[in-house]
């Protein structure tokens, strides 16, 4: 049963108590969120935690970008981790970190990002430089795909390729191109196979690996979901016959 406070000075137009005691909520609530923040009220955990959203590190680089020794970084890393702002992944003795893929991490960082361009002018500008360097990173992230459809590449190896955040990577290259980064290549692995099935007698198990598949029922799948026909069905119906190419490329020539 929720009690309607009796406030000491009730004014007119200043809303209804019981409505603000709701809102208000316990005192726990805002405890939760206090120790989020109280995370981000030491500057050099704020410089780490941006750190980490756009790219994946180990202690040791980050005490050296930051000029600062191995202990003192692993002790703002623990705290970082405790609070779920931050992963880590062991790669043989090797640990390396980054931010959580999170909404609140995601949060943290925007605010980080728009807070610093309203009270550092300067430091904001430096920011949109970065961020301006991270969308010519995108495209060369995307060029690579396109030039290597044939071949399979994780967030995780592009991220460690490009030293870019796997989260931030997701989302700079959505943001670019509208589509999340699996989808918009598989639509390019798709244009390829239609262009190799019209143009070439490749088999398609040969075509299946030209654009990154190994086997042939999943390209087939995959490749009906996109043109509603089976790869067969899709030659059959529009394989260009090899002297109408021919005369076309005559043509251009001309």
């Amino acid at each position: 049963m929720e009690l309607l406070m009796d406030l000491p000075h009730l004014h007119p137009d200043h809303g209804d108590p019981l409505l603000l005691t709701r809102a208000l909520g316990g005192a726990r609530e805002f405890g939760t969120v206090s120790e989020l923040f109280a995370q981000l009220s030491d500057p050099t955990r704020i410089r780490i935690f941006w750190l980490l959203c756009h790219c994946e590190e180990c202690v040791t680089n980050i005490a050296a970008l930051l000029d600062m020794s191995s202990p003192a970084v692993s002790h703002h890393l623990r705290s970082l981790r405790e609070t779920g702002l931050i992963v880590s992944r062991r790669v043989g003795r090797e640990v390396f970190y980054c931010a959580a893929e999170s909404e609140t991490a995601d949060l943290l960082h925007h605010v980080i990002e728009q807070v610093m361009s309203i009270t550092c002018p300067e430091e904001g500008r430096r920011l949109s430089e970065f961020r301006s360097d991270q969308l010519s990173l995108i495209q060369q992230v995307h060029d690579y795909l396109v030039q290597h459809l044939d071949e399979r590449s994780t967030i995780e190896d592009l991220s460690r390729e490009f030293h870019m955040n796997p989260t931030t990577l997701k989302a700079v290259f959505k943001s670019v191109y509208g589509n999340s980064l699996a989808a918009h290549i598989k639509e390019h692995r798709m244009e390829k196979a239609a262009g190799l099935l019209r143009g070439t007698d490749l088999s398609i198990l040969e075509v299946a690996r030209q654009v990154g598949y190994d086997s042939q029922s999943k390209f087939s799948t995959a490749f009906r979901e996109a043109y509603g026909l089976l790869p067969k069905e899709y030659r059959r119906k529009r394989k260009v016959p090899v002297e109408e190419s021919t005369d076309r490329e005559e043509a251009c020539d001309d």
